[in-house]
Parts: C-alpha cells; structure tokens; sequence
C-alpha cells in the first residue's frame, strides 16, 4: 500500500513538473513558427512585388558594373579603373575585388543575379542570429527573434535598396559580422574583417578596434590577410594596383560619384549639402570624421573590454559608416546588427529597458524604412526611398543645390538617426565600463590563520627541503630527550 502510494504521488509530481517545463517550450516553439510565418510572408511579399514590378525592385544595376569589371580584369586589364559604364559611373572597388569578380563573370549573368539575391536575402536573418549568438541567446528563441529581425529588415530602406542593385555589402556584412562573432580562441579569427577591407575599405576600422581590445592575435590576422590582398592584386594585376594604390585614387571620394548626392548619408555628405563646395565640405569634415572615428573606438573598445562586444563592435559599424567619405544609402545595413543588438538586451532586460530598446527597434525600422512612392496604380506598393528627402524623386536627387526648412532633415535623415545611434551608444559606454567584472582582490589572512597558510604554496623542492629539515629536527629532539 505505501510503495503503491509513492508511486502514485511520484507519478503526480513527475506529472506536475513535466507540465511545467513543457510549456516555455511549447511557447517557444509557438513563437518560432510566428516568426517563420513572418519571415516567410515577407518574403513573399517581396517575391510578388518583384513579380508584379519586373525591373523596379530588382535591377542589379550595380552587380552589372562588377559583372563588367570582372570581365574587363579577365580581358582589358589596363582600362580597368579608366572604363565608364556611363559618364560617371566607374569601377571603384579594389584589384583583389576586381580578380573576385574576374571568376564570378565565369557564370551566366542571369545566374549570378540570382545568386547574389538569394546570398543577400540569407545573410539578413543570418547577421541577426549571429549578434543574438554573440550576446548568449540561445535555443528556439534566438531563432525566432532572428526571423523576427529578417522579416523587419527586409523592409528597411538600407536593405531593399542593397537587393535592388544587387550590391555586395549585405554579403561583408555578414563576413565582418560572422568573423567578429567567433571565439577568440579561433586560430584564424580576423580573416573575414581582413578580406572585407580588401574588397571595400571601410572595415579596415575593425583592425585598431581588435588592437585597442587586447585582441592582438585577431588584429595581426586581419591586417596580415588584408597585406596579403593587396600584394595578391600587385602579383595578378600590377598596373591597375599601381593606379589604385599608389596614385591616391582610393583616397578621392567623388570617383564612386556626387559626394553632395542625396544618397551618399555621410558625414561629408552633410556638409557638401550644406557648403555646396566639396573643398570647404571636405576641411570641416575631416577633424569631425576623426574625432567620430576616435570616440567610436574608445567606446566599442571599453565595452567590449567590460564584456559587451555586441555593443562594442556594433558601435565602431556605426562610426565607420557616419565617418566614411561616401557611406551610399545601402551602406547603412549596419542597421541589422543593431536591432539584433537591442532584441537581445529586451529578452533579458528589465520592463523599463525592454520597452526602450522595443521603441528604439520601432523608430529605426520606421525612419528607415523603405515606404512605396503610391499605394495605388501600376506602381502601387513598389518599395522606394521612403522618408529619406521625403519621397523625393529622381531627378530631384541631384538638381537641388539649396537646402530649406525640412530638407536640412529630410535629406540628411540616415545620417541624423545614425548620429542618434552613436551618441547614445556612446553615452552608454561609460556606465557600462564602470560597472564592468572586476578580477577578485586577494584575500587577507585572518588574525587567526597561520602565517605559512597565507603565503603562496611553495614549490616541490621547497616543501622537499622543509619536510627534510623538519625530519632533522624531530631526531635530534627525540637524541636529546634520552
């Protein structure tokens, strides 16, 4: 009767308890197929919009210059960085990406277009589930709120206009990410950051940030394979490689097109907007882009070193696109590890916190966010340029020379919200820092703690010697007594 009993009551308890760990998981799991569904809907709905729209949400205008490039490296090497696809539009990239696209122009260009689309659309969530792995999230929540994410950015202007000109930097987007988001115990952690640089430059901020961070191995990486792309490009390709490196070509910014575009949301964007001359622009500019570059260091760098890396790596993302001479529209998919970024601080955070960082993901996607021109006609829903200058319209883009009232914002509006990132991040950084881990101080022996406890264990031929001596000494004691 009472083993019967027992295990009756075991039978409930172990009832009791199977229900109660069922259900997170079976939340979980809830929530995992919302966010499948979301992901999955979203993408359809790209997928029929491009169907209803062919050529107006994807053109691949950009992936046909690197087609072109890769086939001018191949055949006409000495033209490659004098050739124009049209007036003004060149091949900007460097002689190792040029050899990249060199063995991409390999494949039929119908077959590459649909490649690139596919990576880029991949890389979204996968940036997302990277930067959440990062912060310690796991299982099916992280899944979710990386498909959760994908599903937000792909409606984002940065990302939509990166798909549209089947433009590369989703890809080293998640490259970067991916390297950064390694154990430092990997061998060969900083060769995604070093082949990055190699093909855009702007990573290369990525390199003294990993220095600064006592990461001297991943730093040594970076810069060796990024050396190694270059000498690659002087091996393979040595005249363009003397164009490009050695005549400061890589430095102009206005040979990737009008530094005072509306598309170009940096810094030097602003003020050529604002000087309406690309000199005076270019003298305010350069003690501002440094001290961004600086104070985006100093601060990724003390919060990764006080144990929040995300948050480090994702501030100097941020300052390397506001400090850059041309940061275009699309450049601005740093965006993704950002909201990631505040996704993982909500599942663990406070109330309070959680419905800030709700908000800021809200705002982000909302002012950046790829809004159509109409909602009604042929063109209805075809995703666009959204608030950035306020629905502005080509050939508008480039013909206004006078900014008045709202345009000082609207046509700076990327770059706005990104100073607002930056200084909030930067804000952070310090109270982070202060309340960072700190070693355990050693302890002080008690008053009544043996002095021989609270030095340091002594060696192996110290003890031997003490115990030895304390042998001698007992003998002797043991002789004198008889």
């Amino acid at each position: 009767m009472q083993a019967q009993a027992g295990l009756n009551g075991a039978d409930a308890h172990g009832s009791f308890w199977s229900r109660q760990f069922r259900w997170p998981r079976a939340v979980s799991l809830s929530w995992l197929l919302l966010a499948a569904l979301l992901f999955v809907t979203a993408v359809t709905a790209y997928v029929a919009d491009l169907a209803a729209h062919p050529g107006l949400v994807l053109n691949w205008y950009d992936l046909n210059v690197y087609n072109d490039a890769g086939l001018l490296t191949r055949q006409l090497p000495s033209i490659l960085y004098t050739w124009e696809l049209k007036v003004g539009v060149q091949f900007t990239y460097t002689p190792f990406a040029a050899l990249v696209l060199a063995g991409g122009s390999l494949m039929p260009l119908v077959t590459l277009r649909w490649i690139m689309t596919a990576a880029s659309l991949i890389s979204i969530p996968l940036t997302a589930w990277l930067t959440l792995g990062a912060m310690g999230r796991r299982g099916v929540t992280r899944a979710a709120v990386a498909l959760a994410i994908g599903a937000l950015a792909l409606w984002t202007e940065p990302v939509i206009k990166a798909l549209f000109l089947g433009q590369v930097e989703l890809v080293l987007l998640l490259l970067v990410v991916w390297d950064l988001t390694r154990p430092d115990r990997r061998l060969w952690k900083g060769v995604g950051i070093g082949i990055a640089a190699g093909i855009k430059l702007v990573p290369l901020l990525f390199i003294p940030y990993l220095l600064l961070s006592r990461k001297y191995r991943q730093a040594a990486v970076a810069t060796g394979v990024f050396a190694a792309t270059i000498a690659v490009g002087f091996v393979v390709l040595p005249g363009p490689s003397a164009s490009y490196w050695l005549t400061g070509y890589f430095m102009r910014p206005g040979r990737t097109g009008g530094v005072d575009s509306l598309v170009n949301q940096s810094l030097l964007g602003v003020f050529a907007r604002l000087y309406h001359n690309l000199n005076h622009a270019q003298a305010v500019w350069l003690p501002v882009a440094v001290a961004v570059a600086v104070a985006g260091l100093i601060g990724g760098v003390m919060m990764t070193r006080a144990g929040k890396p995300v948050q480090g790596w994702t501030l100097v993302g941020i300052a390397s696109v506001l400090a850059s001479p041309i940061s275009w529209d699309h450049h601005w998919v740093w965006i993704i590890p950002f909201i990631a970024m505040l996704a993982g601080i909500a599942m663990t955070a406070r109330p309070l916190v959680r419905i800030g960082c709700i908000a800021g993901i809200i705002t982000t996607a909302g002012v950046m966010g790829s809004w159509p021109w109409t909602y009604s006609g042929s063109q209805a829903f075809v995703p666009r340029r959204g608030l950035l200058g306020w629905f502005v319209r080509p050939p508008y883009v480039t013909e206004i020379s006078v900014l008045h009232g709202w345009q000082l914002l609207t046509w700076n509006l990327f770059v706005a919200i990104g100073v607002v990132i930056f200084l909030t991040m930067l804000a952070c950084a310090w109270p982070i820092w202060r309340h960072r881990p700190r070693p355990p101080e050693p302890r002080p022996p008690s008053p009544s703690e043996p002095a021989a406890q609270a030095k340091e264990p002594a060696s192996p031929i110290t003890a031997l010697l003490a115990k030895a001596d304390a042998m001698l000494k007992g003998g002797a004691a043991v002789g004198s007594r008889s």
